[in-house]
């Protein structure tokens, strides 16, 4: 599958994604009015809550990467292939859509409706590259739980979609940060490789 296969695939999903939370959505909220109150402009819990939750798992994360052998974050080079050449608007774009999408349908609908574990289970097998690797698997679940207990914290479906979009956003520019490094390394020493900061 070429790069950009890759890239309307993901797109693809997350319309897919979106319109089965419409449609359960639907079925679920007695009235719209009900889905609308769990999106709550409070400058404190976006910014304070959702803001500090997103940078605390960024960290914790590339901690992570740093000490852990790399096998264990490999997805197959997937996240590489989708993040790593794309312009900084287009990763903006790319990860509200995700963000977006994803906290509709995982907390806004099944978490509200079914409850946190049924959420958080059916975020992690969504993510069936990373059902291989134990690892990831654990991690997914994890951050799932921790998305899930702020929304069930906070009531609030901005705070949610705040901390999964500034996870993934500064996750990808990291990649492509790493990329460029790549390359200027390979560039500077004739073409050899050499690892990433």
């Amino acid at each position: 599958m070429t790069d950009r296969e890759l890239l309307l695939n993901l797109y693809i999903t997350q319309a897919l994604l979106l319109f089965i939370a419409i449609v359960i959505g639907i079925w679920q909220y007695d009235h719209f009015s009900s889905f609308l109150a769990i999106w709550q402009w409070d400058v404190f819990e976006l910014f304070v809550i959702g803001g500090i939750s997103g940078i605390l798992v960024v960290i914790i994360d590339l901690f992570l990467m740093k000490i852990l052998p790399k096998d264990w974050y490999d997805d197959g080079g997937i996240n590489e292939r989708i993040f790593q050449y794309r312009s900084t608007f287009h990763l903006f774009i790319l990860c509200l859509l995700i963000s977006l999408t994803e906290e509709i349908l995982f907390r806004g609908v099944l978490q509200a409706h079914f409850g946190l574990f049924w959420a958080s289970l059916i975020f992690a097998l969504v993510h069936l590259r990373y059902l291989s690797k134990l690892f990831l698997l654990v991690s997914v679940m994890i951050l799932s739980f921790f998305l899930g207990i702020l929304f069930w914290w906070t009531h609030n479906l901005c705070v949610t979609i705040v901390t999964h979009f500034l996870i993934d956003f500064l996750l990808a520019l990291n990649i492509k940060r790493q990329t460029k490094q790549n390359q200027n390394i390979r560039g500077d020493d004739g073409g050899t490789s050499g690892g990433s900061a």
